[in-house]
């Protein structure tokens, strides 16, 4: 074993799930995160088949399944006309197919899960409220500097902070990231508050003229999660910021009477600005190296930024393990595993974000091309997504 820690830079999911599958390997950890406590925004997550299988790597698939909804069914419709243009059964078939379940989970309960299980073994240290300022590289160590004067020794260093990395920022140095344009609101509801009709057990879309609408239910059904995104020109750096809905209602004003329903509400919403950067294929340096959305942002259109930083965690972990005290060969193998696989999630999310804003011509032939899949169909045009990755976290190309 290293004589230092490893440390890591981020106390999101990412940088949770490493701390988990390094210490459980044994590893000593220290894991440091800027925000004064570990929390994250309550909002929902989609979980593929392909991250149902690093939970059970991981030893926390009990736990999941004690938070999660098992939706029945993938739904898209139409935003105007509310007309079915796809629906994909999540029941006994799609697990047979794949092996695991299609679940949602809310994201407090999922980061939780991952903190509790870290912080239950000895290896693991966690320190909030420290600001990363800078590392260097100094032999077999990595000195990394804080906002509070302190320097923390490791043997290794994972950036897992985050689309605004601070260690992306020093390692790769390609600025900020890429801005979309477009903006989602989200929001939870009590159950109650939610049309019987439309609280059903199912991952809805509802797909519009440059917007869409999320909707499935979370916390074993007792409450409703809405994720609302349109293309606008407004732009506010960061995350988890309160937004004026007004411009939110006129993007949605012409859409079928459901979705103006669960739109109208909402009396609070909280907003985002989505972000991606273009694909890398290497994302290490020395003993360096980045983690889920640092090193590979996606946007949410494949709802797939937490299962990608979660596989991530587990190959990152089984290749340090594999190669004892090389660090640096470890980080430089790591890449190799995962950059042709999350660099097509991330230019398949853009293109996603196409068909689901879809307008004029290119709606009318999306609603003509798309139901003409059967379910079978649609198995397998999700197998290189969720069976395109090993129990080890590695690729499958």
């Amino acid at each position: 074993m290293p004589d230092h820690p490893i440390l890591i830079a981020g106390g999101g999911i990412g940088g949770f799930a490493a701390a988990l599958a390094l210490g459980a390997k044994g590893f000593a950890v220290k894991l440091i995160e800027q925000a004064p406590s570990f929390s994250e925004v309550g909002a929902g997550i989609q979980l593929g088949p392909n991250i149902m299988r690093m939970f059970d790597t991981l030893g926390v698939t009990d736990a999941i399944n004690a938070a999660a909804v098992y939706p029945d069914m993938l739904v898209m419709r139409d935003g105007l006309t509310a007309d079915p243009i796809v629906e994909i059964p999540l029941g006994a078939a799609f697990e047979r197919h794949f092996g695991r379940p299609y679940g949602v989970i809310y994201r407090p309960d999922l980061h939780n899960t991952l903190i509790d299980a870290a912080k239950a073994l000895p290896s693991v240290e966690t320190v909030a409220g420290l600001k990363v300022l800078r590392y260097v590289q100094d032999g077999d160590l990595v000195r990394l500097h804080t906002a509070d004067g302190q320097e923390h020794l490791g043997s290794g260093l994972i950036g897992a902070d985050g689309l605004w990395s601070a260690v992306r920022w020093q390692l790769i140095g390609d600025g900020e990231p890429r801005v979309a344009g477009h903006i989602a609101y989200r929001a939870v509801l009590p159950i109650d508050k939610i049309p019987s009709h439309i609280a059903e057990r199912r991952v809805t879309l509802w797909a519009g003229p440059k917007t869409h609408l999320v909707t499935y239910p979370l916390r074993r059904g007792e409450i409703f999660n809405i994720v609302a995104v349109f293309h606008s020109d407004q732009f506010e750096k960061g995350w988890d910021v309160y937004g004026d809905p007004a411009e939110l209602h006129e993007r949605f004003a012409r859409q079928h009477g459901d979705v103006r329903a669960m739109i109208d509400r909402i009396e609070s919403w909280r907003m985002w600005v989505l972000c991606d950067r273009d694909p890398i294929s290497n994302w290490s340096d020395g003993r360096v190296t980045l983690l889920g959305d640092a090193a590979h942002p996606t946007l949410q259109y494949m709802a797939q930024g937490a299962n990608m930083a979660v596989e991530d965690a587990v190959c990152l972990a089984n290749l340090v393990e594999a190669n004892g005290d090389d660090i640096a060969a470890a980080f430089a193998e790591y890449p190799k595993r995962r950059a042709l696989r999350t660099a097509r999630v991330q230019l398949t999310s853009r293109f996603y974000g196409d068909v689901f804003h879809a307008e004029g011509a290119a709606r009318d032939l999306r609603n003509v091309l798309l139901p003409r899949k059967t379910p079978e169909q649609s198995y397998q045009g999700m197998a290189w997504l969720y069976g395109g990755v090993a129990d080890d976290g590695s690729q499958i190309i």
